[in-house]
């Protein structure tokens, strides 16, 4: 499914999450806080990977919150099988981290997380992040990505033929709109440094979001390490 088949929850109808975490006594607090929200509702919940797919599957909730580290299978492996191209829905996944600055987060972007949160996060900012994932778009900027993807840039793969292939999908000018969008620049600022309208670099960025088959400006930034067009470091 494209991006521009998926569509992201309506205005004005609940959020529904699956809570993914090993820990009870965490699920129980996220339970908590969401539920006294009016415009989220929890549906289910897993205490590790493998009931997480499962679950995402037979729930079909708008979000999942995905915990990392879990037994049995990890919330990489899980994030990868529930927003893969086998999926039955559009399904999104906030992950929950410890630390900012760590491998798995790197790892659960690229399987297809949307953004990803701190575990201590204020009840408030994780409500609204919810609401976020669940408009379509991305909860971590793309600057905060591009430091995580430096940071472990031995992780990631060589460039393959396949990114090269699909890098040629696009015009020079998009090609340009995603080197400045892996730099974290809004579309005012991609506007200013190629001298064209808003509207221009808007419809560019949907575009190379539609031609790559990729959800969110954060993994645009993604795709544009792994295909080689950004180097880590560089810009």
């Amino acid at each position: 499914m494209t991006p521009a088949e998926e569509r992201p929850v309506s205005p004005g109808t609940p959020v529904r999450v699956l809570l993914v975490d090993d820990q009870p006594l965490l699920r129980t607090g996220f339970r908590m806080i969401l539920e006294s929200e009016p415009d989220v509702v929890v549906v289910g919940e897993a205490g590790d990977g493998q009931k997480a797919v499962t679950e995402a599957r037979a729930l079909q909730p708008d979000v999942v919150l995905m915990d990392i580290r879990m037994p049995r299978m990890d919330g990489v492996e899980a994030t990868r099988l529930i927003t893969g191209t086998e999926r039955g829905g559009t399904v999104r996944v906030l992950v929950l981290t410890t630390f900012d600055l760590d491998e798995y987060v790197v790892e659960a972007l690229r399987a297809g997380a949307s953004g990803f949160l701190l575990k201590d996060v204020p009840p408030e900012d994780l409500a609204e992040a919810i609401r976020i994932v669940a408009r379509g778009e991305a909860v971590v900027a793309p600057t905060v990505t591009r430091r995580l993807l430096d940071r472990f840039a031995t992780v990631l793969p060589s460039a393959s033929k396949e990114s090269a292939k699909e890098l040629a999908h696009l015009t020079d000018r998009e090609r340009e709109v995603l080197r400045l969008m892996s730099r974290g620049m809004s579309n005012a600022e991609i506007a200013g440094e190629l001298y064209v309208s808003e509207t221009t670099v808007k419809t560019h960025v949907g575009n190379v979001l539609a031609k790559l088959g990729l959800r969110d400006r954060v993994q645009a930034v993604v795709f544009a390490y792994e295909s080689g067009l950004v180097l880590p470091g560089g810009r």
